[in-house]
């Protein structure tokens, strides 16, 4: 009796696990060195699959159940074992199982800017930063590409091994979809949403793991596009610059700003603004004819029987904000009037005036 009794401790009839950890992905059940005796109970709960390897092959998967081990149901580990005969002898072999339950409320970020193209602003860094579900759909590909041969594989390590892979999928995926950086940075509650199958594509592939959920909570763009995104958005509220300038010129002559010396400021300063956001905006819009008009506070205009006040094209365009080629063209097309005596142009201050009245 002694004899059996020994004997029987040196076999593994039952073999279960039970996971009270909540945070354990794979588990490699202990087996003391011990062989598993032929005809053994394996006992698979539910969200388990139970992997069976034999010197570093995968052999049989066993899902949720009470499995008698036997040649008719682990015919891979039977073939390796070399049971042609169907051999009734105890084996050694170890037994992995996998949690197939999903795991939620996982967290991922970007430790370094994602470098992207984007038609509109050139290679953009974007950082970014959300949550995720996953599930394990691929026992063999999860053990062999994540877990390895640990024999405790837990959320915590998943996180740390997964987190640059998750990101590096992530990009790929962003760049593939060619997704507009106005739309990542403003839309990216739809942004998830719309990623989860192409992400999905490639982690069954490369991890046997599948998201039954990825949040972008938060994608940031650097202070510069930033900027440029709120210039965009500030040109399509105004609409038509010119338009825009004409506005305010009837906004100015409403509140009763009397003299074309009050008109003339309003211009030069519309015409300074609008010449900015374009200019900062990067919207690739050509500039708007140069409107000319008096420096606040200049001189009253000379009466009919004075002699007129003459003015340069440089100092019309300093006092305007605007350039010198601006004036000269207007000069050109005679919209402006003025003298040409030999290469200079000479511009008095009563064609100003009904230059801006026109």
């Amino acid at each position: 009796m002694a004899i059996m009794d020994f004997l029987n401790r040196q076999f593994i009839d039952v073999i279960e696990w039970v996971d009270d950890s909540r945070d354990t992905l794979s588990f490699r059940f202990p087996d003391d060195d011990k062989q598993i005796k032929n005809e053994a109970q394996l006992i698979v709960r539910e969200s388990q699959v139970a992997q069976f390897v034999y010197v570093g092959q995968f052999a049989d998967t066993l899902g949720p159940g009470k499995h008698t081990l036997k040649t008719e149901n682990i015919p891979i580990l039977g073939d390796l074992l070399g049971w042609k005969y169907k051999f009734q002898t105890p084996f050694k072999a170890d037994v992995y199982y996998v949690t197939t339950r999903v795991f939620a409320g996982n967290k991922w970020g970007t430790a370094n800017p994602v470098m992207m193209r984007d038609a509109d602003f050139g290679v953009v860094r974007m950082r970014a930063f959300g949550t995720y579900d996953f599930k394990i759909v691929d026992p063999v590909l999860f053990l062999k590409e994540v877990a390895g041969t640990d024999h405790q594989f837990r959320l915590d390590e998943f996180t740390d091994v997964m987190r640059s892979r998750i990101v590096s999928v992530f990009s790929e995926t962003l760049a593939a979809a060619k997704v507009p950086a106005l739309d990542v940075a403003t839309r990216y509650g739809e942004l998830g949403a719309a990623l989860l199958e192409p992400l999905n594509a490639a982690m069954r592939s490369k991890y046997g793991l599948e998201m039954t959920s990825f949040v972008v909570e938060n994608v940031s763009v650097p202070p510069e596009l930033e900027q440029a995104i709120d210039k965009r958005g500030a040109m399509t509220a105004i609409g038509n610059l010119n338009d825009y300038v004409k506005y305010n010129m009837g906004n100015a002559l409403a509140e009763g700003k009397a003299g074309t010396a009050g008109i003339g400021a309003e211009l030069a300063a519309g015409l300074a603004m609008g010449q900015s956001m374009m200019q900062g905006g990067g919207m690739g819009a050509a500039a708007a004819p140069s409107m000319p008009g008096f420096v606040p506070g200049a001189a009253p205009v000379a009466t009919a029987a004075a002699v007129p006040e003459l003015l340069t094209p440089e100092q019309v365009a300093q006092a305007l904000s605007v350039s010198v080629a601006d004036v000269l063209q207007e000069l050109e097309a005679g919209n402006l009037k003025g003298r040409k005596i030999g290469s200079q142009w000479r511009i008095g201050r009563p064609a100003l005036d009904t230059f801006m009245q026109g």
